[in-house]
């Protein structure tokens, strides 16, 4: 097996319709084995093809490669203890039960909190009502947070993995609490320019609509029509609720190209492995090691690990491998110790979401990478 049988799944995957195109790049220690772009970026209202420096919506990716990150490097500072309760910041958010909330339990998703909550709905609502431009403002963001802080949770703190969106909201907020800057600037400040990265950012819709801003729209790879906004989505983050909250959230709302991905995966392997200074070793492998707060979580510390079956990373990765999927067709997924990673965006929700053969696919072409990176 080879780099042939990687580019032929993906031909066929383009042609079977699972996905419009990809982008991706295999990194073996310090060099790149393999990249490639297929397909299309976009196939309406026109085809164009995808190139290697197509700029993705990563969705939940935003949790591992920035808020989860943005964890490491408080915790760097001094300024975030993991065993620190939630309610250090927030006093309100003690109410039902969740006094004993922790960071790590965010982190892990095992705090209890919901998997999702529609608050993009309650926002339409609200501005529906008469708060003119109240969508995507900060407003609508504080609402959310607030509305996070009164939930009832959906289990005892420590007792349920639940991955869940609003852990990584209220992640997103205590950033910004402790920091006193919005999560885009200080992930631009502390991680994006530090590492280099040009083309990696969340975009403020907010600031796009005060200035009247003109998105370079064939930079990016279009994500669905979506019903709601009643427009195709083109560098405008696809997740409704990131959206309501002015396109900068804890969960949601990254973009990034495939290079830049792996940029952000090499810097942490060189952490995990004691080569940077960017992030401790120390911290670094505490955020990369499966929880074991709840018994058969997979959930490392803002990262996943591979399930015992019927992982999306395939048959080849160890337990000790991280990753994670984005909604929209990201995913990344690092063996630390043989300093692998697997960058691969595609953008499947386009032209509809409710397209989900990717699921067979991904656990596939992530085999046949390492068997290709084997068969080396």
């Amino acid at each position: 097996m080879g780099w042939r049988e990687v580019e032929q799944a993906f031909s066929e995957a383009v042609e079977g319709g699972v996905i419009p195109g990809a982008t991706l790049v295999v990194r073996v220690g310090r060099d790149i084995a393999f990249e490639g772009a297929f397909g299309f970026r976009s196939i309406v209202p026109t085809r164009t093809p995808m190139k290697i420096d197509t700029v993705f919506d990563l969705s939940s990716l935003t949790k591992a490669l920035a808020t989860s990150v943005a964890a490491m490097v408080l915790t760097r500072d001094g300024k975030l203890r993991l065993s620190d309760r939630v309610t250090r910041f927030f006093h309100n958010f003690g109410v039902h039960g969740k006094a004993g909330v922790t960071f790590r339990h965010l982190l892990a998703h095992c705090s209890g909190l919901a998997a999702w909550r529609p608050f993009h709905e309650r926002i339409a609502a609200i501005e529906k009502g008469g708060k003119v431009n109240f969508m995507a403002s900060h407003g609508a963001k504080e609402f959310t947070y607030e509305e996070i802080h009164r939930e009832r949770p959906a289990a005892p703190p420590a007792t349920k993995a639940i991955y869940s969106d609003l852990n990584f909201m209220l992640l997103g907020e205590t950033i910004e609490k402790v920091t006193t800057v919005p999560l885009n600037r200080f992930c631009r400040d502390k991680i994006f320019r530090p590492l280099e990265l040009r083309s990696t950012d969340f975009i403020d819709m907010a600031l796009v609509r005060s200035h009247r801003l003109e998105r370079v729209t064939d930079m990016f790879a279009p994500t669905e029509i979506c019903p709601s906004r009643g427009r195709l989505l083109v560098g405008e983050v696809d997740d409704e609720n990131a959206y309501a909250m002015g396109g900068v959230a804890g969960h949601a709302g990254l973009f990034a190209p495939v290079h830049e991905v792996d940029r952000i995966a090499a810097h942490l392997i060189a952490c995990w492995a004691g080569r940077s200074d960017f992030i401790p070793q120390a911290i670094a492998r505490e955020f990369w090691t499966r929880d074991a707060t709840v018994a058969d979580s997979t959930w490392a510390l803002g990262w996943d690990t591979p399930s015992p079956q019927a992982s999306s990373s395939g048959r080849h990765f160890s337990p000790a491998a991280v990753g994670h999927l984005g909604f929209t067709g990201t995913s990344i997924w690092i063996e630390p110790a043989r300093e692998i990673a697997v960058s691969l965006m595609t953008n499947r929700v386009h032209p509809r979401r409710d397209n989900q053969a990717i699921r067979q696919f991904r656990p596939r072409i992530h085999d046949l990478i390492m068997e290709a990176i084997d068969g080396a």
